[in-house]
């Protein structure tokens, strides 16, 4: 968009596997406007996202000077890649070979920082979150599936690929659960076996109708704890901080920390063993970690 005298703002996209949720934030990160669309298809869910931003803009008499979307993925992160800012092979029906960041780019004219959702995450606990002063650290989201940013030396960590934590490879004890896993690619892979929709496949209801005492959480707990436990061992992270909606359940975290001690057997660093419970936290952001991120990253584009 032409620059003008009106005041410049960031669009903020997160855009996910169930809904996309989208927001207008100042300069300083508060949020001016939001709205969230449920995710159908890609011309219809991308349309109204587009339209949210144009008529805000408009009726506020706003200007736009970047955008941020942090997507569901696989996404293509690299630059000189001819999919760049493409969702890729995703196993969401339609989805698939979608030019998110193209979209936006030709509707809306203003520089783009696109990342993960989990990496906008990551990036928001940063900000305002759990991650405050902290160089290296691990969001994991633990949801409709499962997925992590992870931060190194302040830095977003990317090879070839972005990190695809939900599809670590777990340790079965068929004896005890015999559940084959919701994976498409992999079957029994964390996300496969400890995600929301696993959770739904394996017990026939949503994790929000289970009962505290319920099985599924005593497996769910030890899951997510061969997780932590690898990624302290691979990473080391100074923290590990779990968001999404399976981690609604207040009961599930200490069954974690309890699981995860047992899992490393006293091998880890002493911060790690003495201090479980600040090691492996919840988000305080409530939601608003992706928004955040995204929203910083992209103003990092124009300053």
């Amino acid at each position: 968009m032409a620059s003008t005298s009106l005041p410049g703002v960031i669009a903020a996209l997160e855009a996910g596997g169930t809904k996309f949720n989208c927001a207008l934030l100042d300069t300083e990160l508060n949020i001016i406007a939001q709205a969230a669309f449920p995710t159908t298809t890609p011309e219809q869910t991308l349309a109204l996202v587009n339209h949210f931003f144009q008529q805000t803009l408009a009726a506020q008499q706003l200007e736009l000077i970047a955008m941020g979307i942090a997507s569901f993925g696989p996404v293509d992160l690299i630059p000189s890649s001819a999919t760049y800012g493409y969702i890729t092979n995703t196993p969401k029906p339609n989805w698939s070979n979608i030019d998110i960041c193209g979209y936006f780019s030709r509707e809306l004219n203003v520089p783009i920082a696109f990342e993960t959702d989990v990496n906008g995450a990551a990036w928001g606990e940063k900000i305002s979150g759990a991650a405050r002063d902290l160089s290296d650290y691990i969001y994991v989201t633990i949801g409709t599936g499962i997925g992590a940013g992870i931060v190194v030396n302040n830095k977003l960590l990317r090879g070839l690929g972005h990190p695809e934590i939900g599809h670590m490879l777990m340790p079965r004890d068929l004896s005890v659960d015999a559940y084959s896993g919701c994976c498409p690619f992999h079957g029994d892979c964390l996300e496969g076996l400890a995600s929301g929709k696993s959770i739904e496949s394996r017990w026939g209801v949503s994790g929000k109708h289970l009962k505290n005492d319920h099985p599924a959480w005593d497996i769910e707990a030890q899951y997510l704890a061969v997780m932590c436990a690898n990624l302290t061992q691979i990473i080391a992270p100074q923290k590990i901080i779990l968001g999404g909606g399976v981690m609604d359940q207040p009961h599930l975290l200490p069954m974690i920390h309890r699981y995860f001690l047992e899992r490393l057997n006293g091998y880890a660093p002493a911060a790690v063993l003495a201090n479980t419970v600040d090691y492996i936290v919840q988000t305080p952001l409530q939601g608003m970690a992706g928004i955040v991120g995204i929203a910083a990253l992209a103003l990092s584009k124009v300053k």
